[in-house]
């Protein structure tokens, strides 16, 4: 590996008990640097991405799957997978599809059509070089956008054969309208969307929903239905197994609090920008500027706000 990430003093709460990084045999971290996981998984016949991570650390992260791949005896990434259409999952695109250009890039239909907008690749870009410049200042990495955009559109059932090994699609809405998890068979390994939660200690699952916490209980049934043999989480990696069932449960209550939450803080009369100060107040923490620069998770935190106050089933 050319450059791997330290994660010790963000989650620190398993302590030595459980590697979060122990994954069955065929999935293997290619993460660079900070904000965002990236897993090369290898089936019999064919390879697979799941996620880029942010732009700055594209160079370093294409060089580890070079490198992984030719530790292997492979010599190509077939496909690229996108969980959805945030700059700190896919900014890496345009420098691991340099390294790769016959890998096919898969996502949503939805996550094509945002991704098709100069908007898009322009938010893309800008919030890269923000993230660049946190985590390190004085880089001259140029953040490129060129050639962003999905090559293979899947939905909700479909199929990606890697030889032995299957990976199905599953539509997960909640955080995105473009979010999907992928489920890996037969090692029954369910990578999740952020629609489902991010762990953030033993007895606490962050929310970040940012377009619909009812698509998000729609999408929790969908993966607890799965009845996944190992969970991996964004942002995080493989949940230990003995919390595969309560983890949903803590999901659920965590909504469910957040909702509360911020009905009382519209009750009191809080206009938005008062709300998402006391938001941030509440449920901040210093270890996540590790993960999301503070530009972004005030825009997060707006959108999970007004998400929150939609909400129909609590």
């Amino acid at each position: 590996m050319i450059c791997e990430r330290n994660d010790e003093d963000i989650f620190e709460f398993f302590g030595n008990e459980h590697d979060r990084f122990g994954f069955p045999e065929g999935m293997h971290r290619m993460t660079s640097m900070r904000g965002g996981e990236t897993y090369l998984i290898t089936g019999s016949e064919k390879t697979a991405l799941y996620d880029c991570g942010m732009a700055y650390c594209g160079p370093y992260t294409a060089a580890n799957i070079r490198d992984e791949l030719d530790e292997l005896g492979r010599d190509k990434l077939d496909y690229i997978l996108l969980s959805h259409s945030h700059y700190d999952h896919m900014g890496a695109l345009p420098y691991i599809k340099k390294e790769f250009p016959e890998a096919v890039v898969v996502g949503s239909e939805k996550c094509a059509r945002i991704l098709s907008r100069p908007g898009a690749i322009e938010a893309i870009g800008n919030l890269g070089t923000v993230a660049r410049d946190l985590y390190t200042p004085g880089s001259t990495i140029k953040i490129i956008t060129d050639g962003i955009k999905v090559d293979m559109i899947v939905g909700e059932g479909d199929e990606i054969s890697l030889g032995d090994e299957t990976i199905k699609v599953i539509e997960t809405k909640g955080h995105t309208d473009c979010s999907l998890t992928y489920a890996i068979e037969p090692m029954g390994l369910l990578i999740c969307s952020e629609s489902t939660g991010l762990i953030e200690s033993l007895d606490y699952v962050n929310t970040p929903i940012l377009k619909s916490f009812d698509d998000s209980q729609i999408s929790m049934a969908k993966c607890r239905d799965y009845h996944a043999r190992y969970i991996c989480l964004p942002h995080f990696g493989l949940l230990p197994q003995y919390m595969n069932e309560k983890y949903w449960q803590m999901f659920d209550d965590s909504c469910r609090q957040v909702i509360s939450f911020v009905r009382d803080l519209e009750k009191s009369g809080k206009n938005i920008e008062e709300m998402k100060k006391s938001y941030y107040n509440k449920y901040w923490n210093p270890k996540f500027i590790m993960e999301q620069p503070i530009k972004a998770y005030m825009i997060n935190t707006e959108a999970t706000i007004k998400a929150a106050l939609r909400a129909e089933y609590c």
